[in-house]
């Protein structure tokens, strides 16, 4: 059962509001979700005129919403890291630099997944 005592389609529709949470936090708190989200704005209308066939468009949108994804994830590990203070550790700059990778390694991804499609 979860925390709340909500179960069954309450506790979706409660999930669903966390989700939204997150995503004003991370468009408020983050410059870095705000510029892969209006980069994901820009280029999906692109994803949807140049790919051939839905399978394609769909695999051009979903590499850039993985970008969104890492983010997200990268960002709530910098919030939990700086939750316990601003002291330098080399645990919480291990911990930093790894979710940063984590970002480029998407970036990565999608540049792969978007050049052979285009190439």
């Amino acid at each position: 059962m979860a925390k709340t005592g909500a179960t069954g389609f309450t506790r979706i529709i409660n999930a669903a509001g966390y989700s939204w949470l997150g995503f004003k936090a991370a468009y408020k708190h983050e410059a870095a979700f705000r510029q892969e989200l209006w980069l994901c704005i820009i280029l999906t209308p692109v994803a949807l005129y140049f790919g051939q066939g839905y399978a394609e468009k769909a695999v051009l949108i979903a590499s850039l919403v993985f970008i969104l994804l890492i983010e997200i994830l990268n960002s709530a590990l910098e919030a939990v890291v700086d939750r316990f203070g601003d002291e330098i550790h080399p645990l919480a700059g291990r911990a930093k630099d790894m979710g940063s990778a984590a970002v480029f390694l998407a970036f990565i991804i999608t540049g792969l997944v978007w050049f052979s499609v285009f190439i």
